[in-house]
């Protein structure tokens, strides 16, 4: 399943000093609640994706964590205010403490 589990992240490539930008991410996922029986009456396992950290230019802006009522592929969406170029790090954490990272980049004018 790991290799099926892709990031995507819609960042703005350019901002102006002290801007809110929309930042928007989704990670495929299918985010097993463990409430779910498989075909032989068995319940699947809880296996979701409980975490998402994003830092820009290592500096904490969001820390989410996330429930079994959070649809599968989450989609987030917030807002950061840039005063500097960097760089967004995302990285999403799930319940077998498997971690997936992705980057973008914003250039400050």
């Amino acid at each position: 399943m790991a290799d099926d589990i892709k990031p995507r992240l819609r960042v703005p490539a350019t901002a102006k000093k002290g801007e809110l930008v929309e930042v928007k991410t989704l990670i495929t996922h299918p985010m097993e609640t463990g409430l779910r029986k498989d075909a032989d009456g068995k319940l699947v396992p809880r296996l979701i994706v409980s975490a998402l950290a994003v830092t820009y230019n290592g500096k904490p802006v969001l820390n989410a964590k996330l429930e079994p009522a959070v649809a599968a592929n989450p989609y987030l969406s917030f807002f950061v205010k840039v005063e500097e170029s960097g760089t967004l790090k995302f990285t999403w954490t799930d319940d077998n403490k498997q971690s997936w990272t992705a980057e973008s980049k914003i250039e400050v004018a």
